[in-house]
């Protein structure tokens, strides 16, 4: 099982004024410990989600406190957190940097250390387990959203990380695209935790974080959390 720990974590940005009290706190202290399989994150623009998502993988080091994956520190075991937990962008854009899917995948391959003809094979055989085998040669420019960010989550998983964190994976996609990656993502073995605007999306998820202001405002079942959130929107 999965162990995600965070004691006290807490993420502030030093402020420029000459006195020292002007940091701006972006995530006060935030003691959890995630083992669910399906962990959804809700909360307002602004209010910290994506901040306390890139801590699980140490995008972004706590300013106070630790985080810790499976037991490896975020901050002495850098490599090692980021192999075991994959990370997708709101923007599939943001992270496809290739010019077509199975370059994108190959490249994610390289830490294994594969001959090129065994790395190329692999990637068409991970394209070919999403469906996507027949884009495997076409420009991202001429996919659509949906099957950006399902490009952009396989080659994340390609290397098969333990833990899977989606940072509002569905904001760009339209209806059909989003039935489309849930449907995809209810089928990993992968522990999962992924922010979210789309309540109806969350409700479906074990445990619901709501954070508002730079903090946990609720921890529990998805149906008391949506409501909470609704209260705090109001």
């Amino acid at each position: 099982m999965n162990a995600i720990a965070l004691e006290s974590a807490s993420v502030s940005i030093a402020g420029t004024g000459p006195s020292g009290t002007d940091d701006k706190t972006i995530l006060r202290p935030v003691s959890l410990t995630l083992t669910e399989q399906r962990i959804a994150v809700i909360g307002a623009n602004g209010s910290g989600k994506s901040t306390l998502l890139r801590l699980l993988n140490g995008l972004v080091q706590p300013s106070t406190g630790t985080v810790s994956i499976n037991g490896l520190d975020t901050r002495l075991h850098g490599s090692a957190v980021r192999r075991a937990v994959g990370f997708v962008f709101t923007d599939p854009l943001s992270q496809l940097v290739m010019p077509t899917p199975l370059e994108d995948v190959e490249l994610s391959l390289r830490r294994l250390k594969l001959s090129k003809s065994a790395r190329r094979a692999a990637a068409l055989g991970v394209l070919e387990g999403f469906g996507l085998g027949h884009l495997a040669h076409s420009s991202i420019y001429e996919l659509s959203g949906g099957e950006r960010q399902l490009v952009a989550l396989a080659t994340v998983l390609a290397v098969e990380p333990s833990v899977l964190v989606l940072d509002e994976p569905s904001t760009l996609l339209d209806l059909r695209n989003t039935r489309m990656l849930t449907e995809r993502l209810a089928g990993l073995p992968q522990q999962v935790v992924m922010s979210t605007h789309d309540l109806s999306l969350a409700a479906g998820f074990e445990r619901v974080l709501v954070v508002n202001d730079g903090a946990i405002a609720f921890d529990g079942r998805p149906d008391v959390a949506v409501a909470h959130y609704l209260q705090l929107v109001g």
